[in-house]
């Protein structure tokens, strides 16, 4: 968990919400669906960003999100985070100077983010001083893990409507977090990752978003070289992965995957018989 001392929070939020719907029979029926708000992040005090989001770990999303942006680098110099859900805000107090600020508030991109996502001018900075570690995997391995992260995604199975993201050790997950953005996930663990000062050369970063060009810089800046998908790739994102040797897998889902970059990385050892993938096809 984050330092405490670090972390304010006025009160906890639902994750989701019952209410009634009608079923194609006509049928009354009571059915959880995914809680969607806005949490407005500041930085000493300057709005930077209004987030819509589930509001699982909302400290964790705004370090993560400025940290990602580019808005912030020294972890030593932060004061405090101050979560109120009365206003929607979550305040980050830093003692480092921030270089540029309205010039990189000025510059913005809008990208393939759930809905519409912005990115700022100092998103890419740092991608040239990047170096990750090249990880040997095994197939088998892939599999317990992707029946492991089955697991999880509990707001997704009551409720659907979110995405999940997990960090992984092995075959292991070592923190995992839903959100109605596959963004706001990937920022809130980077800002639980930075706070805690974890590596993540020997990590696996899975997800059930696409793999877009914003999602594996952001994985890059965490230090993780493996990228695990249920869903696709895009062009930009393929070709990041290869320009910053991010082993890149997608399509996982089971007992099938397509490795897109990083081949290599993965030995083969426990491929599926002819048998098991036609039924899997049907």
């Amino acid at each position: 968990m984050p330092p405490l001392h670090l972390i304010k929070t006025s009160a906890e939020v639902p994750l989701t919400l019952n209410v009634t719907a009608v079923d194609e029979n006509g049928n009354v029926q009571q059915k959880a669906v995914a809680c969607e708000r806005p949490l407005t992040v500041y930085l000493n005090w300057q709005p930077i960003v209004t987030l819509m989001t589930l509001g699982a770990r909302p400290a964790e999303l705004a370090l993560g999100y400025l940290k990602n942006q580019g808005f912030i680098s020294d972890v030593t110099q932060l004061e405090s985070v101050i979560v109120d859900w009365e206003v929607n805000s979550a305040a980050v107090i830093s003692h480092e100077k921030i270089a540029n600020l309205e010039s990189k508030l000025a510059e913005k991109t809008v990208t393939t983010g759930c809905g519409q996502g912005t990115v700022y001018g100092g998103f890419m900075d740092g991608l040239d001083n990047i170096s990750l570690p090249t990880p040997k995997l095994t197939q088998s391995m892939i599999y317990r893990l992707l029946r492991n992260i089955a697991q999880y995604n509990d707001t997704y199975k009551n409720a659907g409507a979110v995405h999940g993201c997990g960090v992984c050790e092995g075959e292991s997950i070592r923190a995992f977090v839903e959100d109605v953005g596959r963004h706001n996930a990937v920022d809130t663990l980077a800002g639980e990752m930075w706070l805690q000062q974890q590596p993540g050369g020997h990590m696996i970063f899975y997800t059930t978003g696409r793999l877009t060009s914003e999602m594996v810089i952001k994985v890059a800046k965490m230090g993780i070289p493996v990228l695990l998908s249920r869903s696709g790739v895009t062009q930009m994102g393929l070709e990041l992965a290869q320009q910053l040797g991010i082993t890149m897998i997608a399509r996982a889902k089971g007992r099938h995957f397509l490795v897109y970059h990083g081949a290599q990385n993965i030995v083969f050892d426990e491929i599926p018989t002819v048998n098991h993938q036609v039924a899997q096809e049907k």
